[in-house]
């Protein structure tokens, strides 16, 4: 987190110290399962423990941390069945938002995926795990928000939010970089010609293809 350090901070100490520990968990500095030494954290930061504790009640709340009492906090770390119940949860709910998204036929869906998949790619270029996966939530989102249901919107990301730490162990290999890539560009290329079909037939594969390459992780650690 070092580097980020440097950037503008946000307006607030709690908005500063949110980002940052989000970006250290998405990106794989912190795992699923390690410890959030608050202490060192806050020296780290150059912020005081209050800040450091309300970002943490907020991060707690979107289920990316757990607290134990007279332990601490860790990121969370979940099973592989509650991974795969997540996953399959996402597939039963984003067919639906995918396929309201495609019929709409929303002006600018497509010119706007290309733009975000050109930021997904240059992360992946680049190894930036961190970018890659937030590049990749704005893709998934912008199909999905184009459903025009916002409520089915906010359930989706709420199970987004509780595998954030895993993206970034798929990510931070180069062939499941790849792979992402490809089949970003045949859901655009399924968008454009307004086949929903096909669309959902590519991000049922996408997620397939994550769940694998975790299961895989998850039973090596």
């Amino acid at each position: 987190m070092s580097s980020a350090v440097q950037k503008r901070r946000p307006p607030t100490a709690q908005q500063f110290v949110l980002e940052e520990l989000r970006r250290a968990i998405t990106g794989g500095e912190l795992r699923p399962g390690d410890q959030i030494r608050q202490d060192a954290l806050a020296a780290r930061l150059d912020v005081s423990r209050v800040p450091l504790r309300e970002a943490l009640k907020i991060l707690e709340g979107e289920g990316l941390v757990v607290h134990h009492v007279h332990r601490g906090y860790f990121v969370a770390e979940l099973s592989l069945a509650d991974l795969e119940e997540v996953y399959r949860i996402r597939e039963l709910l984003e067919t639906e938002a995918v396929r309201v998204a495609v019929a709409r036929a929303e002006d600018g869906l497509t010119a706007r995926l290309e733009r975000i998949q050109r930021e997904v790619e240059r992360a992946a270029d680049a190894g930036d795990v961190t970018e890659m996966a937030a590049a990749n939530r704005r893709f998934h989102f912008t199909l999905i928000e184009a459903s025009g249901m916002p409520r089915l919107v906010r359930l989706i990301g709420t199970l987004w939010d509780a595998t954030d730490a895993y993206r970034s162990l798929y990510y931070t290999e180069h062939p499941h970089r790849e792979l992402a890539v490809r089949e970003h560009r045949a859901v655009i290329s399924a968008v454009r010609h307004g086949d929903t079909a096909a669309a959902v037939q590519w991000l049922t594969e996408h997620r397939a293809h994550a769940v694998a390459a975790l299961r895989e992780i998850l039973d090596l650690e």
